[in-house]
């Protein structure tokens, strides 16, 4: 546990459909199962889809009463008013509250992120113990972070996302005397290999080492993500044929194990003090 209170884990992409929110419900659920105390808070006041993911699990938690671990879910609103300044004002002062009023309940807090630049995002980002920036596995995507040169494959200039990012922590540093983990996550990777994809590695490879951060092991494109959704689980939980539509594959474990690395990657405090606990998927024959 971080010093201050709760670890506080930010999923941070500016650019939508980056799969922000399944990583986020996903990191909050294997933790659930290790034994820690987690929140969820849901920055994304126009989507809402990590909340919204929550709620789908509550109701299944409510209709088949299955006993699945719950996090502690918060969703914090934009302020709407007249004045830019009152409104970024009100929105410090509902974080601060929220951060708070969680800091001793909970051992970890999964912050997901908008699609877009904006004052709760800015404010999660300064924040952020973890930041976790999963990226689509396509050298359009590796946009967010940084404009490569279309010759030698280099950086040549970050984007303003990743200027964001670094302002954050150097502010953060400056303030707390605490830097911030960056990790980034190539997300959907093809299971067939392609120049595309060896391209993408060595690029994003090349954007960590000019931004100072880590980059860890992918998540595979995996039809199971797009079925989970509606009912709320992930591939942590009792995966049963009747709830899923069919049975789970050999897909959903690589999947479960995918996510698994990513955790271990993160070096999160006390993470191995727990024993895993998520119970035993089905296979197909």
């Amino acid at each position: 546990m971080a010093q201050n209170g709760a670890h506080i884990i930010v999923v941070g992409n500016e650019k939508g459909g980056s799969g922000k929110s399944t990583t986020a419900l996903h990191l909050a659920v294997y933790l659930l199962h290790q034994g820690h105390r987690v929140a969820t808070i849901d920055v994304d006041s126009r989507q809402q889809t990590l909340t919204r993911y929550v709620r789908n699990r509550r109701t299944t938690i409510d209709t088949t009463g299955r006993q699945v671990p719950m996090p502690k879910h918060v969703h914090l609103p934009t302020a709407w008013g007249d004045s830019i300044r009152e409104n970024k004002r009100t929105e410090r002062d509902i974080f601060a509250k929220a951060i708070t009023s969680l800091r001793d309940e909970v051992d970890l807090v999964v912050i997901d992120t908008p699609g877009f630049d904006g004052n709760l995002a800015r404010l999660a980002h300064g924040l952020a113990d973890t930041l976790v920036t999963p990226v689509n596995d396509s050298m359009i995507d590796l946009d967010v972070l940084a404009r490569i040169d279309p010759l030698s494959g280099e950086p040549i200039e970050t984007s303003p996302y990743s200027r964001n990012v670094q302002r954050a922590r150097a502010d953060r540093l400056a303030s707390t005397g605490s830097g911030t983990d960056w990790v980034l996550v190539r997300n959907r990777i093809s299971n067939l290999g392609s120049r595309n994809a060896s391209q993408v590695q060595d690029t994003i490879d090349r954007i960590a080492a000019r931004l100072g951060c880590r980059v860890a092991d992918g998540i595979a494109e995996r039809v199971i993500f797009r079925s989970l959704f509606p009912i709320g689980m992930t591939v942590f939980d009792p995966l049963e044929a009747d709830l899923l539509g069919g049975a789970p594959s050999m897909s959903h474990v690589n999947a479960r194990q995918e996510y698994r690395s990513l955790v271990a990657a993160l070096n999160l405090p006390n993470r191995t003090a727990q024993t895993d606990t998520a119970a035993p998927m089905l296979l197909s024959a």
